[in-house]
């Protein structure tokens, strides 16, 4: 998560608000109480693996192993959350990973009373070389997304963006990218509206 982002959240939290993290399992949102994540609790931090940070949001995981909610979160059937149980739900870089993120986001909405959503750029994701040449983007990422008026927007990633250069931006264009550029956000109050197209 974008780390002044990640100020900004823990600035907004009360004491007693209760936060849901869903698909926080390589760098879990540790002011979370509940996470929902398709990974076992025992694999947390995955990035701590490769150097990366272990977690964010504070420095102590406010998450325990019964709270820790190991699910498909594309399942059909509802997360297993009250309505507006939460009183905030963060999703950060997991839609682009997702077969049904349009099931996800009704779903943020039904279990969040409000939210933060962040997901990499679609110029970042555009550019050929952020992962291996010849490839745009990540390779496991399966959606384009535009974020704006409190909507989610999501194209998909057909394998053509790699090899035509109509449909990718060159090497030298990511590295002017900031990491302002590099990923975009919403912040939620109530609901958003989100649609493939």
């Amino acid at each position: 998560m974008f780390e002044q982002n990640v100020q900004k959240v823990l600035a907004r939290l009360g004491p007693d608000d209760l936060v849901l993290d869903v698909g926080g399992w390589a760098c879990p949102f540790n002011r979370a109480q509940y996470v929902l994540d398709a990974q076992p609790y025992e694999t947390r931090g995955f990035y701590r693996t490769f150097g990366g940070p272990p977690s964010q949001g504070g420095d102590r995981e406010w998450f325990r192993r019964e709270t820790w909610i190991q699910r498909d979160i594309c399942a059909r059937e509802p997360w297993p959350f009250a309505d507006k149980q939460f009183d905030f739900v963060i999703c950060s870089h997991t839609l682009e990973d997702l077969r049904d993120p349009l099931g996800v986001c009704s779903e943020l909405v039904r279990v969040g009373k409000a939210g933060y959503v962040e997901v990499p750029s679609r110029l970042h994701e555009s550019c050929l070389g952020v992962e291996r040449p010849g490839q745009a983007g990540l390779s496991h990422h399966r959606w384009l997304i535009d974020i704006g008026d409190n909507r989610i927007q999501f194209l998909q990633k057909y394998h053509m963006i790699h090899t035509d250069r109509r449909f990718h931006l060159p090497p030298s264009y990511r590295r002017r990218l900031t990491p302002e550029t590099s990923v975009q956000w919403l912040w939620w109050e109530g609901s958003f509206d989100f649609e493939e197209i």
